[in-house]
């Protein structure tokens, strides 16, 4: 097994013969604005679906040449789905890093595990690939900061996945509060409600055939494969998951930070626990995040197992502010006086449902047409990686408070927790040998 070290070491992925010289970046095709942008499409199980309804809605200009994944017939479900969609098959493979080394990649969409995103993207962007890498960027703030600076190195493009920042109706009421539709904003809440069941208490069992575990570990530090983990419930294992706030608060939070027109707080709360089910999910399913700022205030309240909505609503935000508020989610947004009394509205499409999204939704079709014009002509970016990872990094620190049981001061310049080594610590993680990121 080649891990990272020696990938990068020897630029040579040995399995295939393909050199990988200090000029990979070359192997990026130069794209020209009338020219399709060639995709490959890495982590198959879920939101990459997703990734394949959109690249066919702007198959005009893009054409998937890889499909890879891990899991066997993870991979060949989704190649023969892109076969159907796009009306040619890709080539399959299972090592990332062989996709890395073709020709025939201009860009690289992410939808793997949390843990791999910011390595991969990395790895991704050092071949001289383009980055689209779903929410969150990055497993902890380290990788987060590290792909910054990747970006910045390599001189790539990297979009995140929080495509409400090309929804034309968000853009647009976003625009009315920076002009003063609420007044002065000083109050934003944020809000997901689900109902997950038990991922139960896992056994150990032999890892299936058709899976490559070394693989789909990675960067992580090994562990004994158990039937809980895979393909899905990874979420809630803090050694490859980021919890409910980063698998779905990513998205409002997001909203609320660019409606209130902020960047990292000054302190960070939370409380919460596992309240509803005894099992081994790590995190909590009930949540309470308070991100405060000099004047503004921005909340967070998860719900993984209770479906309970707010504003008839399982997830959104409202923004509110000295002469009214704002409620926006996926399909539109409402507008309210200062007694609560609605005012007037906007309605876009039915999608402010909490289930995953892991097929045609038009937000992602214009994220990713954004993306495509951004490699194609230019087009500057709606979530280029350094406005992304601010409010994951804020939500990773929620994380690392809750963990800790205190508040956290934060030095609102980088993020970085003040007086406080302990919560440091958790600004990264460790790292399987040989499969570290670095730029």
């Amino acid at each position: 097994m080649i891990t990272r070290r020696e990938f990068l070491d020897t630029l040579a992925i040995s399995a295939t013969g393909v050199a990988v010289s200090s000029t990979a970046k070359s192997y990026a095709q130069i794209v020209g604005a009338n020219e399709r942008v060639n995709f490959a499409v890495i982590g198959l199980n879920s939101r990459a679906y997703a990734h394949l309804s959109s690249l066919k809605a702007n198959e005009k200009c893009a054409k998937i040449t890889y499909a890879c994944d891990v899991d066997t017939p993870i991979l060949e479900k989704f190649a023969a789905k892109t076969e159907k969609s796009m009306g040619s098959a890709p080539k399959t493979e299972k090592d990332f890093r062989k996709v890395l080394a073709s020709k025939d990649v201009d860009a690289i969409t992410i939808a793997t595990p949390d843990h791999w995103h910011a390595p991969m993207a990395i790895a991704g962007l050092e071949a001289g690939k383009h980055v689209y890498v779903e929410k969150p960027c990055s497993h902890n703030p380290a990788e987060g900061a590290m792909l910054v600076a990747a970006r910045d190195k390599y001189k790539k493009l990297v979009q995140m996945g929080s495509q409400q920042r090309s929804s034309p109706h968000t853009i647009d009421v976003i625009a009315k509060i920076n002009d003063g539709l609420v007044g002065r904003p000083y109050y934003a809440k944020a809000w997901y409600s689900n109902t997950r069941k038990s991922i139960g208490t896992g056994k150990p069992i032999a890892v299936p055939a058709t899976l490559d575990w070394d693989l789909w570990q990675g960067p992580a530090p090994r562990k004994a494969y158990m039937d809980n983990y895979h393909p899905y419930n990874w979420h809630w294992f803090w050694h490859w998951g980021t919890g409910e706030t980063l698998n779905n608060g990513t998205h409002e939070i997001d909203v609320c930070r660019w409606a209130m027109g902020v960047e990292y707080p000054n302190h960070i709360s939370s409380s919460g626990g596992r309240y509803h089910f005894k099992d081994d999910w790590q995190f909590y399913d009930t949540l309470i995040t308070s991100f405060e700022y000099d004047d503004k205030i921005i909340s967070w309240e998860g719900k993984s197992c209770n479906g309970m909505k707010f504003y008839d609503r399982d997830r959104g935000s409202a923004i509110m502010g000295t002469t009214g508020a704002v409620v926006i989610d996926r399909g539109g947004y409402e507008i309210y006086d200062l007694k609560g009394n609605k005012t007037s509205g906007f309605k876009a499409e039915k999608s402010s449902a909490s289930a995953d999204l892991v097929g045609a939704d038009s937000m992602t079709d214009r994220h990713f047409a954004n993306f495509i014009a951004g490699i194609r002509s230019g087009e500057k970016l709606n979530a280029p990686i350094e406005v992304g990872n601010v409010a994951v990094t804020m939500l990773q620190l929620s994380n690392v408070a809750w963990k800790l049981n205190r508040g956290l001061k934060i030095d609102p310049a980088n993020g970085h927790v003040l007086n406080d080594a302990e919560a440091m610590k958790h600004w990264g993680r460790e790292y399987e040998k040989g499969w570290e990121p670095k730029v």
